[in-house]
């Protein structure tokens, strides 16, 4: 078990690192930064998934140019540490990607302008909830994904099963399971960590901590009757992690036809076109659980610096990369789903393979964005990596210790 010391270690450890300053726009002060009007040239930071993105993400910044400002993007290797060694040295970009799970380590250093948006009530409910703290919108998600059921069509008619065959329950998925587990493929497979199985807890109506992340509620009813579940999908056989059939993920055991079934997020699509272009398969929205509908979101939000001196041209900037059209310009280059909910009908009619995913948004659940929890959540996975062998109660019991711990309970 993780002790409360190691706890706050590790927590620390990736905000503690310095770093000469890097760009300008910044004062080195701890007093708040004197703005400046006029042109700029603001540092934009993201972690690039690959070329598209960065070259997408370069021509919305050249294409912004009012007053003669005009911005830089750069892509991070390490994106969170790099932006923790700027923010020790107080030379941050002046706007950064955020992921969600490392949001309230941040919070602190950015500008919380969120609640000035005029498009604020137009991004997902779930969302918005994911980069709140103590009541304030600190940032603008830019876009979003979620996790949804993948099925290898060939398999399910070769099987015998039709469209009123699709999982709507835990029971009918552990049905269809069985129904495509061969003596050389598994029915389903999904990847061995709490960004698949925590799905599972959420469709059970349970989760690590409560809605203000001030509580840990770990050791539930709802919690083991979502792990209990797992660890019988798992050792019946009809469920297995990708390391039990030699693949690396999810996505490359269901490309590979080793499983028929796969628990995957919208990013699988660009990998099924490049590397398993003859697999046909479709999308559709995880089954319900005891609790009802439910799955994950993964996110990040566009960060401000509070030390920057040029925060009303960065909300320029970041309101010009939330644009509708621009959203959509994202969504074709580099697979994301808009955050905007009026660019929802566009962007389905775009890419209707999708919509499963894009619907996930209505029930999804965020992640836990308490640095301190990083370490819980990495034991966590651990634990996860134990099943069918270990015990659902003991899995959560050292969660719910660990998760005090975090919170200083």
């Amino acid at each position: 078990m993780l002790s409360r010391r190691t706890v706050a270690a590790f927590a620390a450890a990736g905000l503690l690192l310095p770093l000469s300053a890097c760009g300008s726009g910044f004062d080195d002060s701890s007093q708040p930064a004197t703005q400046q009007a006029g042109p700029a040239t603001l540092k934009v930071m993201i972690a690039a998934s690959g070329g598209a993105e960065l070259k997408a993400m370069q021509d919305a910044a050249a294409a912004w140019h009012p007053e003669g400002s005009k911005a830089e993007v750069v892509s991070a290797n390490d994106l969170a540490q790099q932006l923790s060694q700027g923010f020790a040295a107080g030379s941050p970009p002046d706007v950064f990607a955020v992921d969600a799970t490392k949001f309230q380590g941040y919070a602190d250093e950015m500008l919380p302008y969120g609640d000035t948006l005029s498009y604020k009530d137009d991004i997902y409910p779930t969302l918005r909830t994911t980069f709140t703290k103590d009541g304030k919108l600190y940032c603008a998600p830019k876009d979003f994904s979620t996790l949804a059921l993948a099925i290898n069509t060939d398999d399910w008619a070769a099987a015998g099963l039709t469209d009123n065959d699709v999982p709507k329950t835990w029971d009918q998925l552990k049905t269809v399971a069985r129904k495509l587990t061969t003596g050389g493929r598994t029915g389903l497979v999904f990847n061995d960590t709490r960004d698949r199985i925590g799905a599972f807890l959420v469709q059970a109506g349970g989760w690590a901590v409560d809605a203000d992340q001030k509580k840990a509620t770990a050791d539930t009813p709802q919690n083991l009757q979502a792990l209990t579940y797992v660890r019988d999908l798992l050792a019946s056989g009809v469920a297995k992690y990708p390391k039990q059939i030699g693949a690396g993920d999810s996505g490359e055991a269901f490309g590979q036809h080793k499983a028929s079934m796969s628990i995957d997020g919208n990013w699988m699509a660009g990998g099924m076109k490049k590397d398993y272009p003859d697999v046909k398969y479709r999308v559709v929205a995880l089954p319900a659980g005891p609790a009802g509908p439910g799955t994950l979101s993964f996110t990040q939000c566009w960060g401000i610096a509070a030390k920057s001196k040029f925060q009303e041209q960065a909300k320029q900037l970041v309101d010009s990369f939330m644009q509708p059209q621009q959203q959509l310009a994202f969504a074709e280059a580099f697979g994301v789903i808009p955050s905007r909910q009026s660019v929802r009908a566009q962007y389905e009619q775009k890419f209707p393979a999708q919509a499963a995913f894009v619907a996930g948004a209505d029930h999804a659940h965020g992640p836990v964005t308490l640095t301190t929890m990083d370490p819980v959540l990495t034991d966590f996975d651990a634990q996860l990596q134990q099943l069918p062998g270990a015990d659902p109660k003991r899995i959560l019991q050292q969660l719910q210790q660990n998760t005090a711990a975090a919170l200083g309970q």
